[in-house]
């Protein structure tokens, strides 16, 4: 059993606290005081002998909890730790919870049974009931609690700033809880930029009360036995940039350019999803859920309740997350993992169940108080995007409270075609929509970031929200018309409206019909020259999408998600696994895999980094990496080798910046052919070799590095920040790194030019390729192949079929001549409106 021990000036004050908390437990638990000192005229006061013979006296394996009043109470304690045997220092903890309330409340728990974290955790809600009885608010502290002190843990911290364009929202936050979960550690994370307080950082929802984003430093500490690979894992995921791009890969729709004038019962709202739709409406109202608050007499029942009620919600998530993943794709179906870490958060199950132990509250009442707290804590955000991730909180706990009052979800079943209207959407709601009876969406809330209006837009379903209130009353059936991509909608539309928006309607079919028809077919301009189109992955499921999406290949395979998230690297066999997989899956086209690109930027916890560099960007990274730790690139070469068999798979070496790293990669894929060769295990002896040209240095000796490979693949991520010297998550001089600036355009040039006056082809993997505006840059440019995220396969063959070289060189050349990448976008928008 957990032992606790109270340290006080006062002597008088401990033994009022011990014999209060020994009443509340009839004398089950372990407590001891350390309180004044042996001075008759001065008695207030701590004795560091007293509190280490308080913590021996109550000693046990299962943990001692340390309470202190105040001054050098804690420094007595934290002196008391040093007298410990080293074995018994590590199972003390020094906790900042209110003396008398903490003390009754752990002493509670721990003859509960509790451990000593829950008991901990007790403690440090103590003023909740006391708060809550007097109408105090206790957000957002009642969600804020602080590191433990251990002696045989020493705090560690790091500081890192966030480059995703949207910040912490729930895709990344949840890959933070997750891989902070893995750890013994404890975490902690405050937003140096907003000047928070530290929260949890197992906890999803008090993360997201931080108001993290792009651009904030956050500070993230660790204590425990594997602090150090604790934080060196949540630095990766930040330096991967948690596997996003840096532009939106669901963006709101784009400004309205057809106009269609004003007319009688139209409504304005917000464009969330492009397209338009005309049909009948229909109104989606689920049922509310009343919730009634008692006292329960048998609150350990109560609580097993509510866990059933969590562990039903849990399946029926899961089972809706494997739905919207091959509905709409893995990438917009992790919003689903941010729900499913919702119903684990540590800070919300132990609040609940606070609620249900000590207030003997009815589950649903104890469930629906720790929601509407979380979702206090969302409103409160200055962030407007931070504060709509609201709407995934009470999707969650709605659910929850379906399961605990009985009342069934209420679903949408259309036998024909309809405008769905309401007055919001859960993105579980949205998920569950038929695209093909669900014509549109018009609601009176919501927003275009939303992850309704993410999850619409995935659909294909045109939606307006936030419109005025008065369609809620319309009758079923009404005739409705809306534009997504203007964000308005008409009730009863006049004839001179529905014949506008009818004829949009079908150019927007017949333009995406025509890029989904396409899509599978090769992409040739005008005058007759094939340009391959593939994409860029990071999973089997990826390679799945790209094939379904009409890629001709994988320009790009990231293999940083083998090595992400686990406590050693990936073995050969596992390796092979995966290669295979994604290579069945590919069939005969092409397949090109870059070899490991981590190092200084993207360490990997379980390979120890002497010292953190200084500018990682310029550091020990890629190839350098690599010819390193010759054992874990030979791993990876071996298992890319006996891949090869039967497959047209292609090697990448990322970050060269010289002939002389070319050459020693070569030699050691020598190395490892020879190994297998006389192993008997056979590998394609003639896999072809590329390597990424993402430094300047590459650009300029292009023509020696040619000379040595098969074929160029230009990242213009990188490439980019090193030709502007910007650094892409600095939002100072971020807006320096663009890709269509005339002079990443010209390294591009340069490139291409060495290439093929050596005889090699040369594609481009960066976000640059997928950018509609460049692709005629590009193909004028000569690229060879362009590879793009499997969403942007079809509208970029659309484009190229539309393109003639003559035109696109046109283009390029002028593209050249400008002096900014506005003064580039400028002059094709130009070009496109004069065709």
């Amino acid at each position: 059993m957990v032992g606790i021990v109270i340290v006080s000036h006062s002597k008088q004050l401990a033994l009022g606290v011990q014999e209060l908390a020994a009443q509340m437990v009839q004398g089950r638990v372990p407590l001891a005081i350390a309180a004044g000192i042996e001075d008759a005229d001065n008695p207030l006061g701590t004795d560091p002998i007293k509190v280490y013979e308080a913590i021996a006296s109550v000693f046990a394996d299962d943990g001692i909890l340390v309470l202190m009043d105040l001054g050098s109470a804690l420094m007595s304690a934290e002196m008391a730790l040093e007298f410990l045997p080293e074995e018994h220092r590590e199972k003390v903890y020094l906790c900042e919870a209110p003396l008398v309330e903490g003390a009754i409340a752990a002493v509670v728990a721990a003859a509960a049974g509790q451990n000593i974290h829950q008991v901990i955790a007790q403690a440090r809600g103590a003023l909740v009931a006391k708060a809550t009885q007097l109408g105090i608010d206790t957000n957002p502290p009642a969600f804020v609690s602080l590191p433990i002190t251990n002696a045989q843990s020493p705090i560690q911290e790091i500081r890192l700033i966030v480059s995703n364009r949207l910040g912490l929202h729930a895709r990344p936050a949840a890959l933070f809880v997750g891989t902070a979960a893995r750890f013994q550690s404890q975490i902690y994370v405050q937003n140096l930029s907003r000047n928070t307080q530290l929260v949890r950082g197992d906890s999803i929802n008090q993360l997201a009360t931080l108001g993290v984003r792009q651009g904030h430093e956050l500070l993230i500490t660790a204590t425990g036995t594997d602090a150090e690979q604790a934080l060196a894992a949540l630095q990766v995921l930040f330096t991967a940039n948690f596997g996003e791009d840096h532009t939106a890969s669901n963006s709101p729709p784009a400004a309205h350019h057809e106009v269609i004038p004003p007319t009688q019962g139209e409504l304005s709202g917000i464009a969330a999803s492009p397209g338009v739709a005309i049909a009948p409406v229909v109104h989606y109202q689920p049922a509310p859920i009343s919730i009634t608050q008692y006292h329960v007499d048998n609150p350990e029942a109560e609580w097993q309740r509510l866990q059933t009620a969590i562990h039903t919600a849990r399946q029926g998530i899961q089972a809706l997350f494997s739905q919207a993943s091959i509905q709409i794709g893995d990438a917009e179906a992790a919003i689903f993992d941010a729900h499913l870490l919702f119903l684990e958060d540590p800070v919300l199950i132990e609040a609940a169940h606070q609620h249900i132990l000590e207030h003997h509250l009815n589950a649903e009442a104890a469930w629906q108080a720790v929601v509407d707290q979380v979702a206090s804590s969302y409103h409160t955000l200055e962030d407007s995007y931070l504060q709509e991730r609201v709407d995934d909180v009470m999707d969650v706990g709605q659910r929850v409270l379906r399961l605990l009052t009985g009342h069934s979800l209420t679903s949408l079943h259309l036998t024909e075609p309809a405008i769905v209207v309401a007055s919001d959407l859960t993105p579980s709601d949205t998920a569950g929509l038929d695209p093909t009876k669900v014509l549109g969406i018009c609601t009176t809330s919501g927003s275009a970031t939303s992850h309704s209006a993410i999850i619409a837009r995935t659909l294909g379903i045109p939606a307006v929200l936030g419109v005025d209130a008065e369609v809620l009353h319309l009758a079923d059936g009404t005739l409705m018309a809306l534009d997504g991509e203007s964000g308005k909608a008409w009730v009863e539309p006049e004839l001179d409206t529905l014949g506008a928006l009818e004829a949009k309607r079908q150019a927007w079919q017949t333009a995406q019909q025509e890029a989904r028809a396409t899509a599978h077919e090769p992409a040739i301009t005008t005058d007759g020259r094939q340009v391959n189109v593939f994409a860029n992955i990071g999973s089997v499921a990826d390679a799945q999408a790209a094939v379904d999406s009409g890629a001709e290949g994988v320009g790009l395979l990231r293999t940083e998600f083998l090595y992400l998230n686990r406590a050693n690297a990936p073995t050969e066999e596992e390796q092979l696994a995966v290669y295979q997989a994604i290579a069945q899956v590919l069939d005969t086209r092409p397949l090109m895999i870059r070899t490991l690109d981590v190092g200084g930027d993207k360490p990997l916890p379980y390979l120890r980094v002497a010292e953190p560099e200084a500018n990682p960007f310029l550091g020990w990274r890629g190839i350098r990496f690599c010819l390193d730790h010759p054992d874990l690139f030979k791993t990876q070469l071996r298992a890319i080798l006996r891949a090869s068999v039967g497959h047209q798979i292609k090697l990448i070496l990322p970050m060269i910046a010289t002939v002389t790293e070319v050459r020693a990669a070569k030699t050691i894929l020598l190395e490892v052919q020879a190994e297998l060769q006389q192993a008997g295990i056979p590998f394609d002896a003639e896999m072809k070799l590329g390597i990424m040209v993402e430094v300047p240095s590459a650009v300029t000796i292009a023509d020696q590095l040619a000379t040595e490979v098969d074929f160029f693949s230009i990242g213009t991520n990188d490439l980019s920040q090193y030709v502007m010297a910007g650094d892409r998550t600095n939002p100072r001089v971020s807006t320096l790194v663009d890709a269509l600036h005339p002079a990443v355009l010209r390294m591009i040039q340069q490139t291409v030019q060495a290439a093929h006056a050596a005889g090699i082809w040369v594609g481009l993997c960066g976000e640059l390729a997928a950018d509609l505006l460049a692709t005629p840059i590009l193909l004028g440019l000569g690229l060879d192949e362009l590879s793009v995220n499997p969403q942007a396969v079809a509208v970029i063959k659309q484009a190229i079929n539309h393109l003639s070289v003559s035109e696109a060189e046109a283009i390029a050349l002028a593209a050249l001549q400008q002096d900014s990448a506005e003064q580039v976008r400028k002059l094709v928008l130009s070009n496109r409106d004069n065709r």
